[in-house]
């Protein structure tokens, strides 16, 4: 067994480009190569050479290649490193660093998401791809009818109100006013996003997430070289991910598993009992307004049918008593596909060092992300951080 197996893991240097609808002005690479700058200077690093290991996280449909990590050693100064590719969200990239690091095999991981979603033409194309070929493809319908049906059955599960979740919207736009990364910042009326155009019954447009372009990188390190690289490492408490039936005839469409069960896993190794008090703040994937709510109700934040009416009551602002998506969320910043798991990390990092700026919460010791890769996808990754 390794000298160092179990070594607790940190967050110690953390570098992105902002957000953008559009970027025809860099490539991808010029964005992670940014990002990395960015994230090794944060983290304090003498050179790019005492990294060990490198962990993209992309899906090869969504870039256009395949062997995707072949295609980010030079931006990264990974060349001739241990470098591979994760096929998920972001959470599940740091998750693999940690293991890498937790079983002496490494001692310093970088983790790089990004997306350039602006240069996708049909990514409603390439998302029915990933559904059943025999029973769902041929119908050659739009795949977001997925996201409507699921939200039609979380409503009737659970009694939760179409006004409850267009308060999911209302509050996460408002606090993106206050993120200087946000994108889609706004001051709306629940009436407002009820009456945007009609999408997919009953989702209306602004109850969708817009995708954005931009890369996140995460320096990762062992306690001793966490403690010596920053003065203000962010440790990971507990990892977890599930995924659920990938097909839509034989998956559980009356309980999030995956979001459930990636909890229960993070919670027992960070020695969680009661998420509600033990936790301070949630950033969580609100793809979709009313996922945030089947969420909060799925990592048992709050019981089946209540999340919305906490929404609606204030609970879940900023300065309520279980502030969630504080950063603005998807909603409020923008989708960034295989690295939306980023900006819900961006965020805790940010909130846990104190560096959040006009949005700093009062109490932030301990918090958690949530993150979906979206459908037809039953998968996702719960990660729990702490500043101590």
């Amino acid at each position: 067994m390794p000298k160092n197996f179990y070594e607790k893991v940190a967050i110690v240097g953390v570098g992105y480009t902002p957000p953008r609808p559009l970027t025809p002005d860099v490539s991808y690479k010029e964005m992670i190569y940014e990002a990395a700058v960015k994230s090794y200077a944060d983290a304090n690093l003498a050179s790019h050479k005492d990294i060990n290991g490198f962990i993209t996280c992309a899906e090869d449909l969504i870039e256009g290649t395949s062997i995707f990590d072949e295609y980010t050693p030079d931006q990264l100064g990974a060349v001739q490193k241990p470098m591979h590719t994760i096929t998920g969200d972001t959470l599940h990239g740091l998750a693999t660093a940690v293991m890498n690091i937790q079983t002496g095999l490494m001692d310093i991981v970088v983790v790089e998401a990004h997306s350039k979603a602006s240069n996708i033409k049909t990514l409603s194309h390439i998302i029915n791809y990933a559904t059943d070929p025999i029973l769902n493809r041929p119908l050659n319908v739009h795949p977001t009818y997925i996201a409507g049906l699921e939200m039609q059955n979380f409503l009737n599960r659970t009694k939760t109100t179409l006004e409850q979740c267009a308060s999911v919207v209302v509050k996460n736009k408002k606090n993106s006013l206050r993120n200087d990364i946000g994108c889609f910042g706004a001051t709306l009326t629940t009436k407002e996003v009820l009456e945007s155009p009609p999408t997919f019954s009953p989702l209306t447009q602004l109850q969708m997430a817009n995708h954005v372009d931009g890369a996140v990188v995460f320096v990762l390190a062992s306690q001793k070289t966490a403690k010596k690289l920053s003065k203000k490492p962010i440790w990971i408490k507990g990892c977890g991910w599930i995924s659920d039936s990938p097909t839509l005839e034989t998956r559980n469409w009356a309980s999030c598993d995956y979001a459930k069960l990636s909890a229960k896993m993070a919670y027992k190794q960070a020695n969680i009992k009661n998420p509600k008090t033990q936790i301070d703040f949630f950033e969580v994937d609100d793809t979709f307004s009313y996922k945030e709510l089947e969420h909060l109700e799925a990592i048992g934040v709050y019981k089946d049918g209540t999340a919305g009416r906490a929404c609606m009551n204030g609970e879940l602002d900023p300065d309520g008593k279980t502030p969630v998506n504080v950063s603005g969320g998807s909603l409020g910043v923008g989708s960034l596909l295989e690295a939306s798991g980023s900006l819900r990390t961006l965020e805790i990092v940010k909130q846990l060092r104190g560096e959040a700026g006009p949005r700093q919460l009062k109490k932030a010791n301990t918090a958690l992300a949530l993150s979906w890769r979206g459908i037809p996808t039953t998968s996702g990754a719960t990660l729990i951080f702490s500043r101590k």
